[in-house]
C-alpha cells in the first residue's frame, strides 16, 4: 500500500470534484491524504475514505513572503508525511507544492485544470508565473491538462515537455450521481428556466448573462434567470454582494446561493449556461449534459470542446451578450421535445467522452507505473 498525497486550494473542491479518485485510490488499496486550507467541507472529506490535513493557503495573494511561507508548509508537511506520489492541482499547489516535493525526491503529477485570470490578462504576472511553472514542471512524473489547447501551450512555450503530458477529459463525471433525468414537463404558462452555475466572477461571464436576461425580460414574461455559486470577496474578478443584490431588486435573475445538491436545481431547469472567458473543463457542462440538459457556451477554450453547435447546444461569442440573447432566444423557441432531445445528445457525448472512470484509470496506471506496481 502507498501513501497517496492530494493538494488542492479548496476543501470544497476536493470534496465535490475529486470524491471519486480519493474513492478509486483507497479502494486500489493506497492510504489517501487530503491537503487543503480549512473550509466547511473539510471535516466531510473523512467521509470519502481518506485523511484530511489542513494546509492553510491564501489563494489569490502575490505577497512574496505569504508564497514563501507556503512553499515552507509544503516543505514540512512532505517531509513528515513522506507520501509515494503526490497529485497537485490549481496553480499554487502546483509551484510551491511540486517545488517542496521536487527537493524531497517525492514523485509528482501535475494536473493543470485551467490556466485562469492569469492567462487572459497577461503582463508581468503571467511572465513571473510561466517561469515558476518552467521550474517546477520540468521534474514532474506526469502533467496532465483538461483540454489539448493548453497543453500545446504549456509545450509551445517550452514550460513542460511533451513526453511528460496527457490530455483527460476534464475532472469528469460521475454518471452515477449526474445519471440521465427526465426532461421538465410543460404547459403553456409554464416558466422555461435557465441556469448559470459557477463562482460568481466577471469573467465565468455572469454580467453577460445578466445583460442577456435583461433584454430578454423584455419580450418573454414566462423567463426565469437563476445563478448559482460562491459570492467571492478577495478575487478582484469577484461579483460583490451589492451588485447581486440590486439585479435581484430589479427582478433580472434569482441568486440560489451555493449548494451541495447541484443536481436537483439541474433537474429542474430547461437550460444551463456558462459563457466564460476560458475554462479548463467546466465541470457544470459537464454534470448538466450528463443530465441530458441542453448548454449554451461560449467559443472559449475548454468550453467549446462540450458543445456540437446546434446538436446539444449552442455556442456564442466571448463576451458577446447580444449573441448570447440571441442564442438563449433560439433555445426558447425549440420545443420542449427538441430541448430534450439536444439534451440526450448532450447525455451521449459525455458518456462517450467524459466518464469520471476514464479520467480515474489515467490516474491509476501513471500511479502504478511510479510505484512500479
Amino acid at each position: 500500500m502507498a501513501r497517496i498525497m492530494i493538494a488542492l486550494n479548496m476543501s470544497w473542491n476536493l470534496y465535490n470534484f475529486r470524491a471519486g479518485l480519493i474513492r478509486s485510490l483507497s479502494s486500489d488499496g493506497h492510504e489517501v491524504v487530503a491537503v487543503a486550507p480549512l473550509d466547511s467541507y473539510s471535516k466531510q472529506l473523512t467521509q470519502l475514505g481518506c485523511r484530511y490535513v489542513e494546509l492553510p493557503m491564501e489563494n489569490m495573494s502575490m505577497n512574496p513572503a505569504k508564497d514563501f511561507l507556503l512553499f515552507w508548509r509544503f516543505f514540512l508537511l512532505l517531509f513528515k508525511e513522506r507520501p509515494n506520489v503526490l497529485l497537485c492541482y490549481t496553480i499554487k499547489p502546483n509551484i510551491y507544492g511540486s517545488l517542496a516535493a521536487h527537493i524531497l525526491n517525492i514523485p509528482v503529477i501535475n494536473n493543470i485544470t485551467g490556466l485562469g485570470a492569469v492567462f487572459i490578462k497577461k503582463g508581468w504576472l503571467l511572465r513571473f508565473v510561466k517561469v515558476l511553472y518552467r521550474l517546477t514542471l520540468s521534474r514532474s512524473k506526469k502533467v496532465f491538462f483538461h483540454n489539448a489547447y493548453d497543453c500545446q501551450l504549456f509545450i509551445d512555450s517550452g514550460l513542460v515537455q511533451h513526453e511528460l503530458t496527457e490530455v483527460s477529459p476534464g475532472s469528469g463525471v460521475d454518471l452515477e450521481r449526474f445519471s440521465l433525468t427526465p426532461y421538465p414537463s410543460h404547459n403553456n404558462n409554464d416558466k422555461i428556466n435557465f441556469i448559470l452555475i459557477a463562482r460568481m466572477l466577471w469573467d465565468k461571464g455572469v454580467g453577460e448573462y445578466v445583460e442577456a436576461a435583461r433584454e430578454l425580460k423584455k419580450r418573454y414574461s414566462n423567463i426565469d434567470f437563476n445563478l448559482i455559486g460562491f459570492l467571492e470577496s478577495k478575487n478582484p474578478e469577484a461579483i460583490s454582494r451589492i451588485q447581486m443584490d440590486e439585479w435581484e431588486e430589479e427582478g433580472i435573475v434569482n441568486y440560489l446561493g451555493v449548494t451541495d445538491e447541484v443536481y436537483s436545481f439541474i433537474a429542474k431547469t430547461d437550460c444551463v449556461v456558462l459563457p466564460s472567458y476560458r475554462e479548463g473543463t467546466p465541470r457544470s457542462l459537464l454534470e448538466a449534459a450528463a443530465m441530458g440538459r441542453p448548454i449554451i457556451t461560449t467559443d472559449a477554450i475548454g468550453c467549446r470542446d462540450l458543445v456540437e453547435d446546434g446538436v446539444n447546444g449552442y455556442i456564442c461569442k466571448i463576451r458577446d451578450k447580444q449573441d448570447l440573447a440571441e442564442k438563449m432566444e433560439k433555445m426558447i423557441k425549440l420545443s420542449p421535445m427538441d430541448r430534450s432531445e439536444m439534451g440526450r445528445r448532450g447525455h451521449d457525448k459525455v458518456v462517450r467522452e467524459f466518464d469520471e472512470k476514464i479520467v480515474t484509470k489515467k490516474y491509476l496506471t501513471v500511479i502504478r507505473e511510479i510505484l512500479k506496481i
